[in-house]
C-alpha cells in the first residue's frame, strides 16, 4: 500500500517534472492523467501519477499535441513508432521552412540599402516571395467595433479565429471573406438538410470529385475520424473553385476524434496551400502548441478591443486569453447553439 509520503502535492510533482502546476493542471483538464485527492480536495500524484505524467512530459518534448499524446496513452502504445515517424516528418518540415526563412533573413541584410528609405519596399518584396504567406489584407472592422482599421500582413495557409461568445469573430470572419476577391465563406447552413442533399447530388453527378472526396474521407478515418455527413459536406466546399475559405465553427457537428483527424489533413494532407480561416472554440482544433510556421490566430476580446495576430506561446500578448476560449469537444458539444446577450434580445 502507498504510503502518504510517497504522494507529491502540485508544487512538488511539478518541480521534479520540469513543468508548470498549471500544466498539470492542463494535463488532468485533457483526461491524460488524474491525480489523487486528498480528504480536502486537494490534488496530490503518487508513483502511478508519476509515471504517468513523465510520459506525457516526454512526448511534449517530442512535439505531439496533447491531442496525439492522448491518443497514443489511450489506444496506440503499439503504433507508437508510426506516430513518432509522423511526427518527425513535420518537424523536419519545420525546419526546412525555419531553414529558409533563416536564408530569407541573411539575404535581407546583405541586401539592406543604405538609404533607409527603400526598407520597407526590399520588405515587401521579400514578403511577396514567402510560400508560406500571400500579400496580406486590411479592412474596415465591422460592429461591435467602431471602424477601427484590421491588418494582417500575410495569409497563412491556417488562419484560426477564436475568441468568447458575443466577441464579434463571427461578424470578423464574413468581413474577411467579403475583403479577399474570390473568397468562399463556408456557414453553418452546411449543416442543414438542403445543404447535405445538394452536396449527395453533386457526388452522385461528379465521378471524379466523390473520388475525391471518398478518398480523403478514407485516410481521415484510418486517422480515427468518423465519416459523418457534416465531415463530407465540410470536405466537399473545400473542393470549390475559391482562392481562399472562412468556415464558420469548423468543429460543428464533428467528434474529437474527427477534429483532430481534420486538423491533422488541413495542416499535412493537403496538396494546395490555399488559405483557410477557421472560427473555432475547440480545443482539438487549435492546440497552440502545435502550430507550424504556416499558421497563425487571431483573437476577438470579450470587450470589443480590436481583434489581433495572438504568438502560440505562454507569456504572448493574448495567448491567456486565447486558452480560456477554448475547450474540449465534449464541453463545445455541451454548449453547442447557446448565444451570447446582445442589445435588443429577451
Amino acid at each position: 500500500m502507498n504510503t502518504p509520503a510517497q504522494f507529491l502535492n502540485a508544487t512538488e510533482a511539478a518541480k521534479r517534472l520540469g513543468v508548470s502546476a498549471k500544466a498539470l493542471r492542463l494535463y488532468e483538464q485533457r483526461g491524460l492523467m488524474a491525480p489523487v485527492r486528498t480528504s480536502a480536495g486537494w490534488r496530490t500524484y503518487g508513483p502511478a501519477q508519476m509515471e504517468r505524467a513523465r510520459e506525457i512530459v516526454a512526448l511534449r518534448s517530442l512535439g505531439l499535441s496533447l491531442a496525439k499524446i492522448g491518443r497514443v496513452l489511450a489506444e496506440e502504445r503499439r503504433q507508437l513508432g508510426a506516430t513518432l515517424a509522423a511526427q518527425q516528418s513535420v518537424l523536419e518540415t519545420r525546419m526546412h521552412d525555419l531553414h529558409a526563412t533563416v536564408e530569407k533573413l541573411r539575404r535581407l541584410r546583405l541586401d539592406l540599402p543604405a538609404d533607409h528609405e527603400a526598407v520597407p519596399a526590399t520588405l515587401a518584396q521579400m514578403q511577396a516571395q514567402s510560400p508560406e504567406t500571400g500579400p496580406g489584407l486590411a479592412l474596415e472592422l465591422p460592429w461591435p467595433w467602431g471602424g477601427e482599421t484590421f491588418t494582417l500582413n500575410g495569409l497563412h495557409p491556417l488562419t484560426y479565429i477564436t475568441g468568447p461568445l458575443g466577441s464579434g469573430k463571427t461578424r470578423l470572419a464574413k468581413a474577411i471573406a467579403t475583403a479577399l476577391p474570390g473568397c468562399a465563406f463556408v456557414g453553418l447552413d452546411r449543416l442543414e438538410e438542403t445543404c447535405r442533399l445538394s452536396a449527395t447530388r453533386r457526388l452522385d453527378e461528379d465521378a471524379a470529385l466523390r473520388s475525391c472526396i471518398g478518398t480523403t474521407v478514407a485516410r481521415l478515418v484510418d486517422d480515427g475520424a468518423v465519416a459523418s455527413s457534416a465531415l463530407i459536406v465540410l470536405l466537399l466546399a473545400l473542393e470549390a473553385d475559391a482562392s481562399a475559405f472562412v468556415i464558420d465553427m469548423v468543429e460543428q457537428d464533428l467528434d474529437a476524434a474527427s477534429q483532430t483527424a481534420l486538423i491533422g489533413h488541413l495542416r499535412d494532407g493537403r496538396a494546395d496551400r490555399r488559405p483557410i480561416f477557421m472560427l473555432t472554440r475547440s480545443n482539438a482544433i487549435l492546440d497552440p502548441g502545435a502550430l507550424g510556421s504556416g499558421e497563425t490566430i487571431i483573437l476577438c476580446p470579450a470587450n470589443h478591443s480590436p481583434p489581433s495576430e495572438v504568438a502560440p506561446y505562454p507569456g504572448a500578448p493574448g495567448f491567456e486569453s486565447v486558452a480560456h476560449c477554448l475547450a474540449s469537444p465534449e464541453v463545445r458539444a455541451r454548449t453547442q447553439g447557446v448565444i451570447a446577450w446582445r442589445a435588443g434580445v429577451a
